[in-house]
């Protein structure tokens, strides 16, 4: 069942209990992301939400931008087949998806941050 206002994007209300839990067990990579960086942004970002019928991992609304980490479980042709297809569909619902692995989190953060800076400062100023 998706729950639909003209301000927010459409979700499937069923993704609630995982996503609570998901909040809950945070993995490293997703915590250092958001302790020392996101938390504090300049725009609000929230973790583990749900959008359609899927959870990105960090979202920002008022910049329609989500932040997805990868780890190992991401490597296999089908998982590469399936983020391919969830960020097709998370795009149509007019949603830009940026892609980190944890190592680029847990041995570069800055360069992380410069990403999501350089992200950011070209939605404020589209061309």
């Amino acid at each position: 069942m998706f729950i639909q206002s003209k301000k927010f994007i459409p979700y499937n209300s069923k993704l609630n209990l995982k996503v609570k839990k998901l909040r809950q067990d945070m993995t490293l990579a997703e915590r250092k992301l958001w302790y020392e960086f996101l938390r504090g942004y300049r725009y609000r970002f929230v973790r583990q939400k749900a959008i359609g019928n899927y959870i990105l991992d960090f979202y920002c609304q008022r910049l329609k931008l989500g932040i997805e980490i990868d780890g190992e479980t991401h490597l296999d042709a089908k998982s590469q087949k399936y983020d391919d297809t969830r960020t097709e569909e998370l795009n149509k619902l007019g949603v830009e998806i940026l892609r980190f692995w944890n190592d680029d989190i847990l041995e570069g953060l800055g360069e992380v941050e410069n990403i999501i800076e350089n992200k950011v400062k070209e939605k404020e100023n589209p061309p």
